[in-house]
Parts: C-alpha cells; sequence; structure tokens
C-alpha cells in the first residue's frame, strides 16, 4: 500500500487548518503559501475534504476552509479514507472487492488481514491534535539569529 501525494497532502493541509483553529475562516491561498503547495492541487484536495464533512466552507473574499470539528476528534485514518478509500494492503480485502473465489484456501489471507489492521489501527489512534501538536513542537525549536 502506498498513499499517494493527494493524501499527504491532504493531511498536511488539515494539519495546517487544526494549528490555525482560532474560528476564523483559512485561505486555500494562506495553506498553500504556508505548505509549498499549488493552490490548484490544494482546490482538488479540498473539495473531497467538503463532501466528506471534515471540512466547512465559506466563499467570498473573507471566505476559506475550517475544521468542522475539533482536532483532537479526526484520526489521520477517517483523512486519509477521504482521499485514498480503503486502505487496504491488497485488492481482495477491500470493501467493494469481487470476493475471492481462493480466499478459502489462501496461504496469505490471514496475514493481508493482519496488516490490514495493524494499519487501521495505528492510522486510526493518531488525532489530527497529535499531528498539529507535533508540527508545534518543531517551530518552537526553530531558532533564528
Amino acid at each position: 500500500m502506498k498513499i499517494s501525494t493527494r493524501g499527504r497532502y491532504a493531511l498536511r493541509m488539515m494539519v495546517e487548518i487544526a494549528r490555525r483553529n482560532s474560528g476564523e475562516w483559512i485561505s486555500i491561498k494562506d495553506i498553500s503559501e504556508r505548505q509549498g503547495i499549488s493552490v490548484k492541487y490544494l482546490e482538488q484536495i479540498v473539495t473531497n475534504l467538503t463532501r466528506s464533512g471534515l471540512l466547512l466552507s465559506s466563499r467570498g473574499p473573507q471566505g476559506g476552509y475550517m475544521l468542522a470539528k475539533a482536532p483532537s476528534q479526526y484520526t489521520a485514518g477517517e483523512i486519509l479514507r477521504a482521499i485514498e478509500g480503503d486502505l487496504t494492503p491488497v485488492a481482495c480485502l477491500e470493501s467493494n472487492a469481487k470476493p475471492c473465489e481462493r480466499r478459502g484456501i489462501c496461504p496469505t489471507i490471514r496475514f493481508w488481514e493482519g496488516l490490514h489492521k495493524v494499519i487501521n489501527d495505528y492510522v486510526d489512534s493518531v488525532t489530527l491534535q497529535d499531528l498539529a501538536d507535533t508540527y508545534k513542537d518543531r517551530d518552537e525549536l526553530d531558532f533564528i539569529i
């Protein structure tokens, strides 16, 4: 399993919004400048995040995006799934996959199921607040002379 650039950028975007979670709208241009991601790319990503109910949006000159709930109520897993879909290591475990005719005799299915569980348990154990706090800690260590 490999997380796409869209998935990685979605997570970075959500961390940026979480770090600045003051109840004010954050423009996509501002996120773009702070994260070094093009506005066009973020526009593609933000559509999925908004449709999934993870972000709220407001149009207009003072508009932008904000979190739909507190950063501690999001997991990295739900953000990644909004962009990537199932986080399965093999196609036969995907929720909409055609049942595999070899599943009952497959010598590796338990391995793939175990890996799938480990992946999901981990991404669902890390909150957006955890990621924002880690990012904040790095900022505090940035000394400029």
